[in-house]
């Protein structure tokens, strides 16, 4: 996908899969104005020969013509609308996937600016206002302007007056909305703006109804909502002016073309000149000619609303991630007791605050089939180094290698989805997906079989809590915590199990767990770990007492590491310290 797409772009890239249905569509929306166009002339014949006399059997023939064209068109009308249906869905439906995966590839920084509702609002909002774009928007825009020039034409041969004085009318009038609708598009996308920044607000809030009830904080929330509509109630009156000028407009045409067809038709008429057929189509053509012209106001406004749909879409879409593959990405090795990891003079800052260092200085080795148990106080830099692990930043300076051992890789040298099927991660909040449970545990992956999904919740112990489920596997679970925390943090462990990493990082996995599921999880974690390279950010002793080695962490500078066994038999570690202190207490502080 383009960084950048006018629309120009964006019709040849999401239509031209569907060239042959959209040549279709061509074909109905021309056969439509066809029939338009050749209409009124059945009328005319039938009105002059009315005034001729012919007989009545060549005039039920000419009404007989009349009636099946007018019923021909409002079929090939319905089924213009239906393929216009199609191609719009199938349009917006891959645009909508290319933006949401591109979404899901920008890095964590960008995440951590923009809110979800405010990107559901660009996904699905702004493509939808594409749909009309993409199925008739261009084809019906074109199509009326070529029925606007067939009944310029049609008049022209009719009277060559009348045809010009309509054509200058039409002409001004386009001009007009042009001039209007340049000025329009920038108002319509700041419309678009504050409705995303609203929308992400109330995601935000719904999100934390539970919080914002407990301390009485209704009435900022409602503050900050008032003020948010009240922007977005001003500038949409603000497009809504220009708007309402561009509606003035096809009525103003309008009232001078009938002035026009008075002026010059009816002259004609009583002059004798022309005939009560030509009289009639003239008019006709005049009242035909309102439809196109409705139709392009309304389709210009829908074109405004599209444009600035396509400017935001550009603009997400000119978000680039910084965290990018090597093109001759190297292989990961491990070893079968776990993978070593190696942390050289990191030093890191988040990049809106490329002066505050989250993590300096960081230089140690963890050996294969080791586990480190990362302490520190909260804001230290436990969960951002983890992070770092992960590759979702890149190291501000110094590096982060993997491998066996012998082998060392720099994180940079890795593709990341290599990297990451490599470790398994266990945090303290678990998100599951409404989906059954086989799909919650194998996280849409159809090529893991029962066998193992049963075997892996054996080990964690939920084979009894499977039992009791209505449909085993095909449980459909919801994503609004329809499950415990224990049960929600026993399913991220059988993750694990099935991913069967050679690094595994617990972010303070055990902190929402009672003592009782605590001690059910203990069993499976002895096999979970073994053979396993293992960091434990952890606030619990039981947890610390499975660490090999220790690390604290204090304002993102390592202050003690060392065997567990070498700070326990140290008194005045800072180890010993939390441990004789009450080590939840401690690190909390």
């Amino acid at each position: 996908m383009p960084k950048s797409n006018t629309p120009r772009q964006l019709l040849i890239t999401y239509l031209r899969p569907q060239k042959w249905t959209v040549f279709l569509l061509a074909l109905l929306v021309l056969a439509v104005i066809t029939l338009q166009l050749i209409n009124p002339q059945v009328m005319r014949a039938f009105l002059d020969g009315v005034q001729a006399g012919q007989p009545l059997d060549r005039l039920t023939n000419i009404a007989a013509l009349f009636i099946v064209l007018a019923v021909l068109r409002q079929i090939l009308q319905l089924a213009s609308t239906y393929v216009g249906e199609l191609v719009a869905w199938t349009a917006t439906n891959a645009l909508r996937a290319d933006l949401a995966l591109h979404c899901l590839k920008l890095d964590m920084g960008f995440h951590k600016v923009h809110k979800p509702g405010e990107l559901i609002e660009r996904v699905d909002g702004d493509i939808n206002q594409l749909a009309t774009f993409f199925s008739q928007l261009v084809i019906r825009l074109s199509a009326n302007l070529l029925l606007a020039a067939g009944v310029l034409a049609f008049l022209w041969g009719i009277d060559w007056t009348i045809g010009l004085s309509i054509m200058l009318i039409v002409a001004i009038g386009a001009l007009i909305i042009r001039v209007l609708n340049r000025h329009a598009i920038p108002r319509v996308q700041a419309l678009r703006e504050v409705e995303a920044t609203l929308f992400g607000y109330i995601e935000e809030w719904l999100h934390g109804t539970e919080t914002i009830r407990s301390n009485s904080a209704e009435p900022y929330i409602m503050q900050r909502l008032y003020r948010l509509l009240r922007e977005r109630w001003q500038r949409g009156h603000h497009s809504m002016k220009l708007t309402t000028a561009l509606n003035t407009v096809p009525n103003s045409v309008f009232s001078l073309a009938y002035v026009a067809i008075f002026t010059f038709g009816a002259w004609r008429f009583f002059g004798e000149r022309v005939s009560i057929g030509t009289l009639y189509v003239t008019f006709y053509y005049v009242d035909l000619l309102r439809e196109p012209l409705w139709q392009l106001t309304r389709q210009i406004e829908q074109l405004q609303r599209a444009l600035a749909s396509i400017n935001r879409i550009n603009e997400l879409f000119g978000e680039q991630p910084t965290i990018l593959d090597n093109p001759r990405h190297a292989i990961l090795t491990s070893t079968p007791q776990g993978m070593q990891v190696t942390f050289a003079d990191l030093t890191f800052a988040y990049a809106d605050e490329p002066d505050t260092a989250v993590l300096q200085g960081i230089d140690f080795t963890l050996a294969p089939g080791k586990v480190l148990g990362l302490l520190g106080r909260t804001g230290s830099g436990k969960t951002t180094l983890t992070k770092l692990l992960l590759r979702f930043y890149d190291p501000t300076k110094g590096a982060i290698r993997l491998g066996d051992g012998v082998t060392q890789i720099d994180l940079r040298e890795l593709a990341q989805s290599d990297l990451r099927r490599q470790i398994g991660v266990v945090t303290q909040q678990v998100q599951l997906f409404n989906a059954t449970v086989r799909q919650n545990l194998t996280l849409f992956d159809a090529t893991i079989d029962d066998d193992k999904i049963l075997a892996a919740l054996r080990a964690v112990g939920l084979h009894s809590w499977l039992a009791e489920l209505p449909h085993g596997l095909d449980t459909h679970l919801a994503a609004d915590g329809s499950l415990s925390a224990g049960e929600a943090q026993l399913l991220a462990f059988t993750r694990v199990f099935l991913a069967d990493p050679k690094l595994i990082i617990l972010d303070e996995a055990s902190s929402r767990l009672d003592p009782a599921t605590e001690q059910l999880i203990e069993k499976a974690l002895d096999k979970l770990l073994h053979k396993r390279t293992v960091v434990i950010v952890a606030h619990r002793l039981a947890t610390v007492n499975r660490a090999d080695e220790i690390m604290i962490l204090s304002q993102g500078r390592i202050v003690e590491h060392d065997r567990r066994e070498a700070l326990l038999a140290d008194p005045e570690s800072h180890f010993s310290t939390l441990l004789r202190s009450g080590l939840e207490e401690a690190i909390a502080a």
